[in-house]
């Protein structure tokens, strides 16, 4: 992508989150953020799997972030149109071209139920937006649906009927895409089939023993707070995925802006090395103004370099740094000169240790953030050096100028004697 389509998408992503987090009923307990980002990363791994282009990923990501942004106005019904509105005015105000903002609302509105998709990226922003029902954690997500729909009616759905309906939901939905048809459909009917195994006998049962047994109530409090951890899991998660992919973003960000400087600083040298230097004995006057030129360049090339130039660490660990909890097994500059049974022990026992493993994330985070400081330290020397060295140079080619046009007030015209 473009580094404009970048950080457009990065505004996206950051816009999008702060209206969940602010604005969301509570109520909506399935169309969060959570699924936003779930559908979001579908998307990126479908866009991998038919190898989009760059374009092409840059719009389903837009209306992967806004296709459910419109639930924040605390209505299900017609929230696609919601989405549209949103996600329009921000890209609008983003100077984003009509063409993009066409395709990225009719991808949005192709996820209004039933599903009418037409174009590739319309069918897999589809097909991720109903991928959980293909997922081990269909029946946790499914059950998230269902309270989201209890809080909107404002009554309980029994189970017999919730069932029925997401029954007959899962026999008439088809995936559009060939990834959902041969890879999703495959699960989304076991999962139909578990449904279909469930007797009503058994929740009659069920429902009968805990009007009898209060105690089942205890029960089903500590599944609410069982509950609760795990949804505190997937926000601390979500926490590192998006800051690490934050940190990445910015990295190449940076990267960019330094290759743009030293083709910019490379072209400029090249042409006054080639041009100006050789001509330089005829015009003494230009000297200052080339040398301050070719120093302004060439200083802006140099910080330019440093800002990408990588570090390599000395590529080892031992066991006492395992033991020690002391060792970033997630940056390869700490294992690239270890054996692979060596790497394979450090992980496993990383893996096995919560606290570890939290606490390497956060140090990768971490050190990723000190690289990046140095990174746009170096970038924003090399862009002031840049910015500044051109204009005294300007000025200077300027002042000799004047000053030669200024000395050269007399033209002697040759007489031919014949």
């Amino acid at each position: 992508m473009t580094e404009t389509q970048e950080q457009n998408l990065a505004a996206a992503r950051h816009y999008v989150t702060d209206l969940y987090k602010n604005n969301l009923d509570p109520k909506f307990v399935f169309h969060n953020l959570d699924h936003t980002e779930d559908v979001a990363d579908a998307c990126s791994m479908m866009a991998e799997q038919y190898q989009l282009s760059d374009d092409d990923r840059y719009v389903l990501s837009l209306a992967a972030w806004f296709h459910d942004t419109g639930y924040t106005e605390g209505h299900a019904e017609g929230h696609e149109d919601v989405s549209v509105q949103l996600a329009t005015s921000f890209l609008k105000q983003r100077g984003v071209e009509e063409t993009v903002i066409q395709r990225v609302t009719s991808a949005i509105l192709a996820t209004r139920m039933p599903q009418s998709p037409l174009s590739q990226l319309e069918k897999i922003l589809c097909d991720a937006d109903l991928m959980h029902l293909s997922t081990d954690d269909f029946k946790a997500r499914n059950q998230l649906l269902k309270q989201e729909r209890e809080n909107l009616l404002g009554q309980k759905i029994s189970r017999k009927e919730w069932r029925k309906g997401n029954i007959q939901f899962l026999e008439s939905h088809k995936y559009f895409t060939d990834f959902g048809q041969q890879k999703l459909e495959v699960r989304k009917l076991d999962n139909l089939n578990e449904m279909r195994k469930k007797k009503d006998r058994k929740e009659l049962e069920k429902e009968i023993e805990t009007e009898a047994f209060p105690y089942v109530y205890e029960a089903e409090s500590q599944k609410s707070s069982a509950a609760d951890i795990k949804n505190t899991e997937r926000g601390v998660q979500t926490m590192f995925r998006t800051t690490s992919h934050n940190h990445l973003q910015l990295s190449a960000m940076a990267d960019s802006k330094s290759h743009i400087l030293i083709s910019v600083s490379s072209i400029i040298l090249s042409v006054t090395l080639s041009f100006l230097i050789s001509r330089l004995n005829y015009y003494p006057q230009y000297i200052i103004p080339t040398g301050i030129l070719v120093a302004a360049c060439a200083g802006a090339a140099t910080f330019a370099i440093l800002s990408t130039r990588p570090s390599i660490s000395k590529g080892r660990f031992t066991e006492e740094d395992i033991r020690n909890k002391k060792t970033n097994l997630l940056f390869f500059g700490n294992f690239h000169r270890m054996e692979l049974e060596d790497y394979q022990w450090g992980m496993n026992q990383m893996i096995k240790d919560k606290e570890y493993l939290y606490n390497t994330m956060m140090m990768d985070i971490y050190y990723l953030g000190v690289v990046l400081a140095k990174k746009y330290k170096y970038l924003r020397i090399a862009y002031t050096i840049f910015m500044w060295g051109l204009i005294l140079a300007v000025i200077a080619f300027g002042i000799a100028a004047i000053t030669t046009a200024g000395s050269d007030t007399t033209a002697v015209t040759p007489v031919i004697d014949y």
